[in-house]
C-alpha cells in the first residue's frame, strides 16, 4: 500500500447492515448455477470434499507418443494429463462451438538443465518452462527443474493445471474466431483464457468424469491455486506489456470463471471486458517503497481512518485497533467483543508485512513476510468482524469467515483511489498468499476458523474486490 495522498471522499461500503436481516443463503447446489451455489459448504454448486488427489489408481496407460520422455514420474502426470484434456476437449469443443477435436501433432518431454531439443517454436535449451507452440502445433514440458520442481511443493495436480493451461492455447487456435483470437490479440487475454480453459477442465475432473485423475475441492484445489499464484508476473508489471500472463488475482479469477461457468465463458473472454476487472498494472509514479509500506503505528493509524471511512455507512461503533488489547485470541490480530477492539502484535505484524522474497519463493526457500498487504488485510479482517457484531451478524461461524474475507476485497476496492493509504500493484495477490496460507486469519471468523477450501476463500475476496459489500451479505448469509 502506499501512504500519503489527496484527501479522498467519504464513500461508505453498501448494505453491510444487510448482513443481518438477509434472507438470502447459498447452500451445495441448490441453485443450480455455480456462480451463485457459494459458501462453506459448497465449492461452486459442489461439495467440499477431502481425499487424496493425484492419479487414481485405476488410471490406464496413455496411448500417446511422447518424443524424449524418460519414463519417470512427471512425464506420466503430464502424459496422463495431456491425454486426459484431449478426452475433456473432444467433449466439449463439439458440444460448446460444433467443432470436432483434432489432437495436437506432438508432444515433447526435455530436461531443461542439459536437453537441446527442437520444436517449431526454437531450442528448449536451458528453458524452464512449458508451453504450447502454434508452429508445429505441439505441446512441451521440463521434467527437469519446472515439473519436479512443482510436485514437490504442491502436488501432483499443480503440474496438470500447467498442462491444462498450455493445451488451453492449443484450443485457440483451434477455435480461431470463435476465441476471438487473431495475430494482434493481446497476450494477457489469450492467457485468461488459457487459465479459464484449465479451470472448466478441473471441473470435469472435480465432478469425477475423468479416467485418469480425482482432484478433492478442498485440498486438491488448495494445491492448484497455490500453483497458480506462484507463476504469477512480478508485481508493477503492465497489462499492455507484450509478455504479460497476469497478477494472481487476475489468474485466479480466470480459473475460477472457467470453474464456474465452463469453455464458453472462457471463450468470450476479450481485451474489451477483461480490462475494467484486471489489476495488473505498473507501480505508481513516486512509490519509492514499490508497494510496500512500513507496518507501523503511523501506517496502523492510516489503516484505521481507512477502514472507519469505508465503513461508516454501517451505522455502528467502529473498532479500535490497539496493541494493547484485552484479549490474544487469534494471533497476531485478534477481534475482542467484549470491548470492541481489534488487538494487534505489531511485532509479528510488521514481520508479516515484510515484502516477499520472490528471488527465494521461486526456489521453495522462506520468501520471508508476505508483504504489507498481508498484514494490513488481517487487521482489516477482524475490524469488519466488529461491524458485522454491530449490525447484528453472527461472527463465528464458516460463512462468518468467507464473509469477512469479502468484506476485505470490498475495502481493498475502497483503497483503489487516491487517498491516505491508497491500493498499490501487487497488493491483492499479497491478500491472496495469505488466504492460502492455512493459519490465514482473512477469511477466519473471530475464533480464527477459516473454510478449508482455499478456491472458497480466494473467490469471497475476489467477489467483495469486484461487486461491492452488498454481494458478502446476500452470498454469505
Amino acid at each position: 500500500m502506499i501512504p500519503g495522498g489527496g484527501r479522498r471522499a467519504l464513500v461508505a461500503l453498501v448494505a453491510v447492515a444487510a448482513v443481518a436481516v438477509s434472507g438470502c443463503s447459498s447452500k451445495g447446489g441448490a441453485s443450480g448455477d455455480p456462480a451463485k451455489d457459494t459458501g462453506a459448504g459448497s465449492v461452486s454448486g459442489l461439495p467440499v470434499t477431502h481425499f487424496e488427489s493425484g492419479l487414481k489408481p485405476d488410471a490406464p496407460a496413455p496411448d500417446l507418443n511422447v518424443r524424449n520422455t524418460d519414463g519417470g514420474e512427471d512425464d506420466k502426470l503430464a502424459t496422463a494429463a495431456i491425454a486426459d484434456v484431449q478426452s475433456y476437449w473432444a467433449e466439449m469443443l463439439p458440444a460448446n462451438f460444433g467443432d470436432q477435436f483434432e489432437p495436437v501433432k506432438s508432444l515433447l518431454s526435455y530436461d531443461a538443465q542439459s536437453d537441446t531439443e527442437e520444436t517449431g517454436c526454437g531450442s528448449v535449451k536451458k528453458l524452464v518452462n512449458a508451453f504450447y507452440c502454434p508452429v508445429d502445433d505441439s505441446v512441451a514440458w521440463d521434467r527437469g527443474v519446472l515439473l519436479p520442481m512443482l510436485r514437490q511443493r504442491f502436488g501432483p495436480m499443480s503440474v496438470v493445471v500447467v498442462l491444462a493451461h498450455e493445451f488451453g492455447h492449443a484450443v485457440q487456435y483451434r477455435l480461431g474466431d470463435k476465441a476471438g483470437i487473431a495475430k494482434n490479440t493481446p497476450t494477457v487475454v489469450k492467457e485468461q483464457q488459457a487459465d479459464c480453459f484449465a479451470g472448466g477442465y478441473f471441473r470435469w475432473v472435480a465432478e469425477d468424469k475423468s479416467k485418469y485423475y480425482r482432484v478433492s475441492t478442498s485440498e486438491g484445489l488448495n494445491q492448484v491455486m497455490a500453483s497458480m499464484f506462484l507463476i504469477r508476473d512480478q508485481a508493477g508489471t503492465s497489462a499492455a506489456d507484450k509478455g504479460a500472463h497476469g497478477t494472481a488475482f487476475d489468474r485466479t479469477y480466470a480459473f475460477q470463471a472457467g470453474f464456474e461457468k465452463g469453455p464458453k465463458e472462457c471463450a468470450g473472454m476479450t481485451a474489451e471486458n477483461i480490462k475494467p476487472r484486471l489489476t495488473e498494472r505498473p507501480f505508481d509514479k513516486g512509490d519509492k517503497g514499490k508497494g510496500d509500506a512500513k507496518f507501523n503505528a503511523q501506517t496502523v493509524a492510516l489503516l484505521k481512518k481507512s477502514l472507519d471511512e469505508a465503513f461508516k455507512g454501517a451505522g455502528v461503533a467502529a473498532p479500535e485497533i490497539t496493541d494493547s488489547g484485552s484479549c490474544q485470541t487469534t494471533p497476531p490480530a485478534s477481534y475482542c467483543p467484549d470491548d470492541n477492539t481489534v488487538s494487534i502484535d505489531m511485532a509479528k505484524l510488521a514481520q508479516l508485512a515484510q515484502p516477499i522474497d520472490r528471488e527465494a519463493e521461486m526456489k521453495g526457500e522462506d520468501p520471508g513476510g508476505m508483504g504489507d498487504f498481508a498484514a494490513f488485510s488481517e487487521v482489516a479482517a477482524r475490524y469488519a468482524l466488529g461491524i458485522q457484531k454491530g449490525v447484528g451478524a453472527s461472527i463465528d461461524n464458516a460463512n462468518a469467515g468467507l464473509r469477512t474475507a469479502c468484506l476485505v476485497g470490498a475495502w481493498a476496492a475502497f483503497t483503489n483511489r487516491p487517498g491516505d493509504l491508497r491500493l498499490s500493484a501487487g497488493d491483492l495477490d499479497e491478500a491472496i498468499a495469505d488466504l492460502l496460507q492455512p493459519e490465514s486469519l482473512v477469511s477466519a471468523d473471530v475464533n480464527g476458523k477459516r473454510p478449508d477450501s482455499g478456491f472458497d476463500r480466494v473467490e469471497a475476496l475476489r467477489k467483495g474486490y469486484l461487486e461491492g459489500s452488498s454481494v458478502c451479505s446476500k452470498q454469505y448469509a
